[in-house]
């Protein structure tokens, strides 16, 4: 049976990832965040280790010997409070992923690293491919920068693909980001919410669809070494997703622009390109935004 290794496997993303990766066949073990925990849907084990414990890691991946790993694990929020700690989980803890993976008898066939469209910074209007020159405007978007260069120190030992999610969105992510905290507003018929520029408009995609990209390319040998951007290709303003959202709960409520959270010289249009990643995987098939809130609102 194929054996993967999922960090950050209690997370977001990867919860939807393992229980994918289960169905297909797949013995699945995740790292996760405090006391393990195998409850989770698709995990047959999973193992707590803090990501810059290199000696933690090493045991914990021999004893697994993964045929493939994806590393979902980081600190994912751009306002989180401690950038010390995203620094240390985000950069040091992949680096020491990868180095305890170069000690394996059998190395992965594939090790799928998930940075992120936050890379391209804030500076360019329209699609961006994989072409476009890193220009992070945040601590989180260096931090990802930091974490594809420290990778490229391991592209001759280590068979590795290099995802660049742009924005997405889904049942179970944190009310931190702005899709799931207008959802959460109109499930309790709050009266105000409280956003930042409304007509802002970025690239949205569902996470079932990001988890079935990140598993369809475990198994694509011509994507190792590649950097592959994870979109739809559209961009939708935050003054139409609460539309959508108004339509489909039947609720509308008034919505007031917090000039806190209004960024400077913030890009007015965002999406990105997936033709070199569709190339390599096949059609996407990215579910709509209006069923995607739908899910959200209604489950």
């Amino acid at each position: 049976m194929t054996r993967t290794f999922v960090t950050g496997a209690s997370g977001f993303t990867g919860r939807y990832l393992c229980e994918l990766l289960a169905g297909k066949g797949h013995e699945v073990h995740g790292l996760v965040h405090g006391s393990p925990t195998d409850d989770l849907p698709g995990l047959r084990r999973s193992y707590d280790a803090d990501l810059t414990d290199l000696a933690a890691l090493k045991d914990i991946v021999a004893e697994v010997q993964p045929h493939h790993v994806v590393h979902l694990a980081a600190i994912a929020f751009i306002a989180h409070g401690d950038v010390d700690e995203m620094y240390r989980s985000n950069v040091i803890g992949t680096r020491q992923l990868l180095e305890s993976l170069t000690g394996l008898r059998e190395l992965p066939r594939s090790v799928v690293l998930a940075s992120s469209a936050n890379i391209y910074g804030n500076v360019r209007e329209g699609v961006l491919d994989e072409s476009v020159p890193p220009a992070p405007a945040n601590d989180y978007g260096v931090t990802k920068v930091a974490m594809e260069y420290v990778a490229s120190l391991y592209a001759s030992r280590l068979p590795l693909v290099v995802v660049r999610p742009f924005n997405y969105t889904g049942l179970g992510q944190s009310l931190d980001f702005v899709v799931p905290k207008i959802v959460d507003h109109a499930r309790r018929r709050s009266p105000v919410i409280e956003l930042g520029n409304l007509d802002v408009a970025r690239d949205f995609s569902d996470v079932r669809t990001v988890a079935d990209v990140y598993a369809r390319l475990l198994d694509r040998p011509e994507a190792i070494g590649g950097t592959f951007n994870v979109c739809s290709g559209i961009a939708v303003s935050l003054r139409e997703i609460l539309d959508l959202v108004a339509k489909i709960s039947g609720y509308l409520m008034e919505v007031r622009v917090n000039p806190a959270f209004v960024r400077e010289n913030e890009v007015r249009t965002l999406s990105g390109s997936a033709e070199k990643l569709e190339a390599v995987i096949g059609p996407i098939s990215p579910i709509p935004l209006e069923q995607t809130l739908r899910w959200m609102l209604e489950s």
